[in-house]
C-alpha cells in the first residue's frame, strides 16, 4: 500500500508545473542570458540594423537622385531631338526652295540659250540665203549673158553692161514675184 500512497501523492503533483527550485534556477539562468544578450548582442544587432537602414535609405535617395538626373537627361535629349527635327525641317525647306530656284534659273538659262540658238540659226539662214541669192544671181547672169550672146550671135564682152543688164532683169523678176505673192 505504501506504494499506492506514494503513487497517489505523486499524482497530486502536477507534471506540467516544474518544481520550485528548478523554476528559480531557470529564471536566474534566463535573466543572465537575457542581460548578456541585452548588453552585448542587442547593441550590435541594432547598430547593424541602423547601418542597413541607412544604406537602404541612402540607396533609395541615390536611386531617386539618379532617376531625377536620368529624367533630366531624357528631357534634354527630347528637347535636342525636337530642335534637331525642327532644324532638319528648316534645312529641307531651304533645300526645296533652293532647288526650285535653281530649276527656274536653269529653265530661264535654257530658254535664253534656245532663243540665242534660234536667233543664230535665223542669222545663218539669212546669210546663207543672201549667199545663195548672190551665187544664183551670178550664175543666172552668166547663163543669161551666154544665152543672149548666142541669140544675138556675138559675145557680150562688156562686164559693166552685163552687170547692169543682169541686175535690171533680176530686179524685174523679183518685182513680178512680189506682185504675184501680193495678189494671192
Amino acid at each position: 500500500m505504501n506504494a499506492l500512497v506514494h503513487l497517489a501523492s505523486e499524482e497530486a503533483e502536477n507534471p506540467l508545473v516544474p518544481p520550485i527550485p528548478e523554476l528559480v534556477i531557470g529564471l536566474i539562468a534566463f535573466a543572465i542570458v537575457f542581460l548578456f544578450l541585452a548588453k552585448k548582442l542587442l547593441p550590435n544587432i541594432n547598430s547593424k540594423l541602423d547601418e542597413r537602414r541607412a544604406a537602404i535609405e541612402g540607396g533609395m535617395e541615390k536611386a531617386e537622385a539618379t532617376q531625377a538626373e536620368a529624367q533630366q537627361v531624357l528631357d534634354d535629349y527630347r528637347a535636342q531631338l525636337a530642335d534637331a527635327r525642327h532644324e532638319a525641317g528648316r534645312l529641307r525647306q531651304e533645300a526645296q526652295e533652293q532647288g526650285a530656284a535653281l530649276i527656274a534659273e536653269m529653265r530661264a538659262e535654257g530658254q535664253r540659250q534656245r532663243e540665242d540658238i534660234i536667233a543664230a540659226g535665223h542669222t545663218q539662214i539669212e546669210a546663207d540665203r543672201k549667199q545663195a541669192a548672190l551665187s544664183l544671181r551670178q550664175d543666172v547672169g552668166r547663163l543669161a549673158t551666154e544665152l543672149a550672146g548666142k541669140l544675138v550671135g556675138e559675145a557680150l564682152e562688156d562686164n559693166a553692161r552685163q552687170s547692169r543688164t543682169i541686175d535690171r532683169f533680176l530686179d524685174g523678176l523679183e518685182d513680178s514675184a512680189t506682185k504675184a505673192e501680193a495678189t494671192r
